[in-house]
């Protein structure tokens, strides 16, 4: 498939990747060592089928971390304790294990071992650039860690409401205090869209740079064919992602083929008790609509490869990673968020969105056209080399 300018790495998890000769000579000793502080990424960065947790804002950086190590960046990434060997090397990126996430007495656990065995960790690793993606109160504490220790931080913002006061997905008065404390204390942020760029100088008097998501698709993945049949929906099973929408649309359309991926949220601010189980019962009395629960990310991407047409019901994202699977095999997207990109079909209601799922799958030609153009665009505006040549003009600004 040509619409990729870099794969996705295919060693094994704990195997050295392949390295080609432009990628070597441009190891240059210049090239700051670089740091992903990124507490739920194992399961995606070490492909465990097992771990059931893939969020965007870890396969962003797990795609950005892989990017770095393969152009000639030396890349650390510090996760939580999932049982993994410390450290180990996984493509490139060699990975520190901080704590089991739920290790430690209630209430005192924050200071230990949470604070202290992060900032162990920090120090162990002895990064020149330390990047954090997603509102947390890492994000505080990585920025104190920096300015204390003569180290540049990154924060990069994931979802459009990470710039938003008081609808950070949070759930501590105290964490969102360092969240908030981090943001104006680090060395830069980094934004995914214009909105972000625009609440980022609203709510928190800082600028930002945007620099979109990107994406590798897998070696042998599929462009999208008039002969696919499934419409996709894929994310957590979350209130504010709002499944049920899909539901409400596949009960509109029986003649058509949905499938459904995704597995509960682990929390969050806003998670509804029992929704998950609410969506899978649902689905599962619906004759046209496969509910698959979680999948792993290589799982998923092979769902893409069998897709006619992609539907997002979010309140709010920032660029979600299904798009960027989508677009790059030319399949269209129809959503409820307005991300900027033209070739998104926006719906605002169940019956809107029912009209153009349908449109879109009757009119061979408006479909055809649609694939291109959302193809084209991924190209433009998403491929790696766009992004990773970003994000170096960056590093060379903290150095």
């Amino acid at each position: 498939m040509a619409s990729a300018t870099l794969r996705e790495a295919r060693a094994p998890a704990q195997g050295r990747p392949q390295m080609t000769p432009a990628a070597l000579s441009a190891a240059a000793p210049a090239k700051p060592h670089i740091c992903f502080v990124a507490p739920y990424a194992w399961p995606v960065l070490s492909r465990d089928p097992n771990i059931q947790v893939v969020g965007g804002a870890e396969v962003q950086q797990c795609i950005l971390a892989r990017l770095l190590a393969a152009n000639g960046y030396r890349v650390s990434m510090i996760t939580f304790d999932y049982g993994q060997p410390s450290p180990t090397l996984i493509d490139g990126i060699t990975v520190h294990k901080a704590f089991r996430e739920d290790a430690g007495i209630r209430v005192l656990r924050f200071v230990h071992p949470r604070l202290t065995t992060m900032w162990r960790t920090l120090r162990a690793v002895n990064a020149d650039v330390y990047y954090q993606r997603s509102s947390a109160m890492w994000t505080g504490v990585v920025a104190e860690f920096c300015r204390l220790h003569g180290k540049r931080s990154i924060y990069a913002g994931a979802s459009d409401r990470d710039f938003e006061l008081g609808q950070e997905q949070i759930l501590h008065a105290r964490d969102k205090w360092l969240y908030r404390r981090g943001l104006a204390r680090v060395d830069r942020i980094v934004a995914q869209n214009p909105f972000q760029l625009e609440s980022c100088r609203r709510h928190h008097q800082r600028e930002a740079l945007v620099i979109p998501s990107c994406y590798v698709p897998p070696e042998h993945a599929l462009h999208a064919s008039l002969e696919h049949d499934r419409i996709l929906w894929v994310g957590t099973i979350h209130g504010y992602k709002r499944p049920h929408m899909l539901l409400d649309i596949a009960e509109r359309l029986p003649h058509r083929r949905f499938v459904v991926i995704g597995g509960p949220s682990i929390g969050g601010e806003r998670l509804k008790p029992g929704y998950f189980e609410e969506v899978r019962a649902r689905a599962a009395r619906l004759a046209n609509v496969e509910f698959t629960g979680f999948r792993p990310l290589a799982e998923v991407e092979r769902w893409f490869d069998r897709a006619r047409l992609l539907v997002l019901t979010s309140v709010y994202e920032g660029m979600p990673n299904v798009f960027l699977q989508a677009w790059a095999r030319g399949v269209p997207t129809v959503a409820t968020v307005d991300v900027g990109a033209p070739v998104n079909t926006v719906f605002t209601d169940v019956g809107q969105g029912t009209a153009r799922v349908e449109a879109l799958l009757s009119d061979r030609a408006l479909w055809t056209q649609a694939s291109h153009d959302c193809l084209a665009y991924f190209e433009r505006n998403h491929s790696a080399s766009e992004v990773l040549a970003r994000y170096a003009r960056l590093f060379d600004e903290l150095a």
